[in-house]
């Protein structure tokens, strides 16, 4: 690496990671100055004040700046959306188990003192508690429902937009726009027009700042930015991050990603390669600036949601290659200089993926995959020949589907137009077949959760238990759906955003904000959790309890509610004579794709709140540690509150057996319409393998493999279990060691223990 990039990676690595309540503080005395005026307004006029107070910084090195923050990977509080939980957890963050923060005891002080006596019932936070607190907490074991306490995140915003606007044109356009609108739409188009001076304020502030440091040239590319649209590529990519900081700073939400960048940025790149102002090495340069500035960025969560998305998963997702919109094969060579970028810098962010099809060339293709092989977990891999006609199929317009990029971790979105609401829930599937077994009452707590439908005991056949998991999915599904749509009307009462609602096509044509339906596409998307410990259990059940008669029901009842404590015999029946998701077993792997259709099926009786589909998902974040501890003993033969399987596709840990390719087509079975909001399929392969260039090509041969399957992801640890055993004796040793958790990678000396020995366990390939 050059060496600005290694000092920078360095100080950024270096330094300790806090909790800041600066921008909460501005919030707070914005709101108690105009507590006559409409929270739209004094959610803009927030912005507009921390964009023009919040203390800024710049290393000497920098080529890109600006943050959200002056410290680097701070954890920011955002009252406007949760300060019970701070209020409960300050003086624990420093020492939780999972995504630690450093607290400075005066901020606990202030923070008690100052915010939370205003905020106290007002923050979204508590607004959906005292509002439908008990209807979600009542089936919480079995939905994870989300964006209770944080705005809603994972949006491609249009960036190609932004870069030919700049905040002055969108000043302009809503000055337009207010020339003649409506009344109702009067309060909108003020609220961008406040945001955007903001936007000006906050670049020319860092003008200064760099003029201070004589960093002429970042200086005037601030200023210029603040009044025109983005001219080369150096002010291209300073823009972009300009948009990314202060979309974080309006909404202190995870997975704001970019989108197609080497789509996007191209024209700049190609600009300035051709009048002779740029060099290769000094856009590579660039670009590796970006990528730090992309680490930068963490999340603040509580202690329970940390377990379920570990390793500050932020979800600056950058996607590449694909096809253009006549389905020709797409790169270019920013294509090669982001995958380089990732080669040289290994970090988390950005979540880099690459999107292949039959006709992916070669080049692109063999580049990704020595990236891979460093052992960075990036990129992760694509297949527009299952997700385009997929996304088509759920009403996505052509044009935007062959255009789809990726936000946060695996979540598929179209570009710029689109309020996905990808996270709205986790439904656990396995605590839904737990319940059927047991007369709807929890093995862990027996406590009452669900209906009494019978029990192992009373299904007279596979067929009678079949219907009455059904009726328990079904039943629980209905509970969730008003829980989703309370949520949403409280983002549309607390959390209005206009910055984020100005980059949303058709927002500013409507005057509407993006939480209450402005964008073109308004979808919801919950992942389903977790097929393949379902179809296992199914079809031990199926074998050798129903066609078999091997192990008596009452038995099994009876051993799962003991937690297998007097019947190890049993256990290991269920784990090694009934044959596993993940093996290239057909009846075993349409078990599985039988359920997330019926799943599927279900959710698209509904519309949400902004009058859009709700569609699935099929990937965990790292929901399978803490939605496993839910969960007691299964028919699998797994034992109570241990792991569920990683990714959302994969198969358990250690139960895929006959190998990589087996694996692709038990996934093959499953419906690309269950994953229309992101799909995820988790590999690990041993660092030999990609020595040489025969292993290369093997490799080669297998993503192709994975295109003419239609399987929408995949993605690849490579490591030695070794190495991760002695990082976790030696963290210090392995700093920068990461890691792929699920749809996005981590430092792995950062994730709970739990999570670590779950990764270690999972299945190593040394060969194709």
């Amino acid at each position: 690496m050059l060496d600005r990039i290694s000092i920078l990676k360095d100080k950024m690595l270096s330094q300790p990671r806090f909790v800041s309540i600066e921008q909460a503080l501005i919030i707070t005395r914005t709101y108690q100055e105009n507590e006559d005026k409409s929270i739209p307004y004094k959610r803009a006029l927030s912005l507009y004040n921390a964009l023009s107070e919040i203390e800024i910084g710049m290393e000497p090195e920098e080529l890109i700046v600006g943050n959200r923050t002056k410290g680097v990977r701070y954890g920011v509080v955002f009252p406007e959306s949760g300060i019970s939980w701070v209020d409960c957890e300050f003086e624990t963050i420093p020492t939780r188990p999972q995504d630690k923060f450093n607290v400075h005891p005066e901020d606990i002080e202030t923070f008690r003192k100052v915010i939370v006596p205003y905020w106290k019932g007002k923050s979204l936070e508590d607004v959906i508690k005292n509002r439908f607190g008990d209807e979600i907490s009542a089936i919480s074991k079995v939905v994870k429902v989300n964006q209770t306490d944080h705005a809603q995140g994972h949006i491609c915003p249009n960036v190609k937009e932004w870069l030919e606007l700049g905040p002055q044109g969108y000043i302009d356009l809503a000055r337009n726009h207010l020339s003649t609108c409506s009344k109702s739409q009067k309060e909108f188009y003020e609220c961008v027009i406040l945001v955007m001076q903001g936007v000006q304020k906050f670049m020319l502030r860092y003008h200064d700042l760099a003029l201070k440091m004589n960093k002429k040239d970042v200086a005037k590319i601030c200023e210029n930015l603040a009044y025109k649209p983005a001219a080369t590529f150096h002010e291209a990519l300073q823009s972009l991050w300009f948009l990314f900081v202060v979309l974080h700073m309006e909404s202190n939400a995870s997975s704001f990603s970019p989108g197609r960048l080497d789509e996007t940025l191209y024209s700049y790149y190609k600009q300035d390669i051709a009048s002779g102002m740029l060099k290769e090495s000094e856009a590579l340069e660039l670009i590796e600036c970006l990528w730090l500035k992309f680490n930068e960025i963490v999340y603040l969560r509580n202690a329970h949601s940390a377990k379920y998305f570990a390793g500050f998963p932020i979800g600056f997702n950058i996607c590449v290659g694909g096809q253009d919109q006549n389905g020709n094969d797409f790169s270019n060579e920013l294509s090669h200089m982001f995958l380089k970028a990732q080669e040289d810098i290994g970090l988390p962010q950005p979540n880099l993926s690459v999107r292949l099809h039959e006709h992916t060339n070669d080049e692109l293709l063999k580049h990704a995959i020595r990236v891979v092989s460093k052992g960075s977990g990036m990129p992760q891999f694509f297949n527009d020949k299952a997700i385009i006609k997929a996304m088509e199929d759920l009403g996505i317009s052509h044009s935007d589907a062959m255009d789809y990029a990726i936000v946060g971790c695996v979540e598929l979105t179209t570009q710029g137009n689109n309020l996905g609401w990808s996270d709205s829930g986790m439904f656990n599937m396995n605590k839904v077949l737990e319940l059927t077994l047991n007369h709807g009452r929890c093995l862990l707590t027996g406590k009452q959760m669900g209906p009494d439908y019978g029990s192992l005991s009373t299904y007279t056949s596979f067929s009678d238990l079949e219907s009455a998991f059904e009726k328990m999915m079904d039943y629980f599904i209905d509970k969730m759906i008003p829980c989703l749509e309370e949520v949403e009307k409280a983002h549309i009462d607390i959390l209005p955003t206009a910055f984020l609602s100005s980059v949303i096509d058709d927002c500013m044509e409507k005057g509407m904000d993006v939480t209450r339906g402005g964008a073109h596409y308004n979808l919801s998307g919950i992942q389903m959790i977790q097929v393949a410990n379902l179809a296992d259990s199914l079809a031990a059940l199926k074998k050798l309890v129903y066609d078999e008669k091997k192990i008596d029901a009452a038995d099994l009842e009876k051993a799962l509610k003991e937690n297998f404590s007097n019947n190890e015999v049993m256990r290991q029946m269920l784990l090694n004579r009934a044959p596993k998701y993940g093996n290239d077993v057909d009846w075993v792997d349409e078990l599985g794709a039988k359920w997330a259709l019926k799943f599927r099926n279900k959710l698209r009786k509904y519309t949400n709140y902004r009058n859009g589909k709700y569609h699935t998902g099929m990937y965990t974040v790292s929901a399978h540690v803490p939605m496993g501890e839910n969960v007691g003993a299964s028919c699998d033969g797994r034992l109570a509150k241990t792991p569920l399987a990683d990714g959302g596709l994969s198969a358990v840990y250690g139960r895929d057996l006959k190998g990589p390719t087996a694996v692709l087509k038990s996934v093959s079975h499953l419906d690309n319409s269950c994953t229309t909001n992101g799909g995820l399929l988790n590999m690990k392969f041993l660092p030999e393998f990609f020595k040489t260039e025969s292993g290369i090509d093997k490799f080669a041969n297998f993503m192709r493999t994975f295109v003419d399957l239609e399987i929408p992801h995949i993605q690849f640890n490579v490591v030695r279990k070794e190495d991760l055993l002695n990082a976790k004796i030696h963290p210090d040793q392995y700093r920068s060691l990461t890691v792929r958790v699920a749809g996005y990678t981590a430092y792995f000396t950062e994730l709970a223990g739990e999570l670590q020995d779950e990764i270690i366990a999972r299945t190593s390939y040394d060969n194709i």
